[in-house]
C-alpha cells in the first residue's frame, strides 16, 4: 500500500473509531508494520491533522476534523450499495475486502437518512459467484496493470497445451465463471486473452513497459471495432 493511501486509511480508521486505536490495531488492518504506522501518524500530525495519543496507549482524531462531505442522492447511494454487492461475485478476495471497507466509510460519512439505506440491507446481488483463482492473485494483476509491469505466466490453453508467457497486462475483465486478463503477449506478438482458471503460475518480472499501456489498450479497442465492422459487412 502506497504512503498516500495509508495516510488516508489511517484518518478513516480514526474517524470511525469510538475509542482510542493502538498502532498495532491500525497496522493489523492495513497489513503494514507498526513502525510504518508510527511514521505515518507523525507525518499526519506534521500536516496538522489533529491526532492525539501516544505509542502503546492509542490514538484518537480530535472532534472537528473531517474530510470533504460525500453528497449522494438516495438513487446514487443505492447504485453504490448494489455495485459493492456485485463485487462479491468476482472471486477477487482483495476487492471484496475493499468493498467492505468502502461500505464502512460511506456509513460513517453520510447523513443519518442515507445511512438508513445501508442499514436496511434491502438491495442484494444474486447469482453464481466466480470461484477464487487458486494459482493467481488477481490483486497482483491489477497492480501490474497500474504500474505497467510485465508478468510471467505458466499457462495452459483450452486444448491443455502448456506454455510459458511474458505478458504486458492492460485490462482485467470479470466474468461469472472466471476473470480474463487482456495483455500483449510477447510470445505471440499480439493482444491475447488469458483466463485466470487456466493460469498455473503468475509471477512479477521486475521488467516494465512504462508509457505503453494506453497505446496497447487502443490496439485492443481497435480490434473490437474491426471485428464489429466485419460482423456487420
Amino acid at each position: 500500500m502506497r504512503k498516500a493511501s495509508r495516510l488516508f486509511e489511517i484518518i478513516q480508521i480514526l474517524r470511525l473509531a469510538k475509542r482510542p486505536v493502538t498502532g498495532a490495531d491500525i497496522a493489523g488492518q492495513l497489513e503494514v508494520t507498526v513502525r510504518s504506522v508510527y511514521r505515518d501518524i507523525a507525518a499526519l500530525q506534521a500536516m496538522r491533522v489533529p491526532i492525539e495519543g501516544e505509542r502503546g496507549i492509542g490514538y484518537i482524531l480530535r472532534p472537528g476534523f473531517d474530510l470533504p462531505p460525500l453528497m449522494f442522492s438516495i438513487e446514487e447511494m443505492e447504485a453504490i450499495v448494489l455495485s459493492l454487492a456485485l463485487l462479491e461475485r468476482t472471486g477477487d478476495a482483495e476487492l471484496k475486502q475493499a468493498a467492505k471497507r468502502v461500505t464502512a466509510k460511506i456509513a460513517g460519512a453520510v447523513p443519518p437518512p442515507l445511512r438508513q439505506t445501508l442499514d436496511a440491507n434491502a438491495l442484494h446481488a444474486w447469482g453464481f459467484a466466480a470461484p477464487s483463482a487458486s494459482a493467481i492473485d488477481l490483486a497482483l494483476v491489477r497492480r501490474a496493470i497500474r504500474d505497467e509491469e510485465k508478468l510471467e505466466l505458466a499457462y495452459r490453453d483450452e486444448l491443455g497445451r502448456a506454455t510459458e508467457r511474458i505478458i504486458r497486462p492492460i485490462a482485467l475483465i470479470y466474468y461469472a465463471e472466471a476473470a480474463n486478463i487482456v495483455a500483449w503477449c510477447e510470445l505471440r506478438q499480439a493482444i491475447r486473452n488469458f483466463r485466470s482458471d487456466r493460469i498455473e503460475d503468475c509471477q512479477p518480472t521486475g521488467l516494465w513497459f512504462k508509457g505503453e499501456g494506453d497505446g496497447l489498450r487502443q490496439i485492443w479497442v481497435n480490434g473490437w471495432q474491426t471485428n464489429a465492422s466485419t460482423a456487420n459487412a
